[in-house]
């Protein structure tokens, strides 16, 4: 089953491949081409830019955990190191 679904999908492809590019080459040489040419054309250049290679998040090698973005924007305590914050120097040395 898997081998037939596989065949199917080849020939989707290039079946669609065939007809993009027919309508590309219909485009730029004959002088009665038309908008179904230039449909097909805009419709399969389209398709391209799709990110047909993404994957989800947690999947990804090297993928940043939910909360890092959240912690970074809260910030870090501070420190005897860290230079005056707002909070801190409005009320001034003691």
């Amino acid at each position: 089953m898997a081998g037939r679904i596989r065949a199917v999908r080849w020939g989707a492809a290039l079946g669609l491949g065939a007809l993009w590019w027919w309508a590309v080459l219909r485009l730029a040489l004959a002088p009665d081409s038309g908008a179904l040419e230039g449909t097909v054309v805009a419709g399969g250049w389209g398709l391209s830019l799709l990110p047909v290679h993404c994957m989800p998040k947690a999947g990804a090698p090297g993928a940043l955990g939910a909360g890092r973005w959240i912690r970074a924007w809260r910030g870090a305590p501070v420190t005897t190191a860290s230079p005056l914050r707002r909070s801190d120097a409005e009320s001034g040395p003691s």
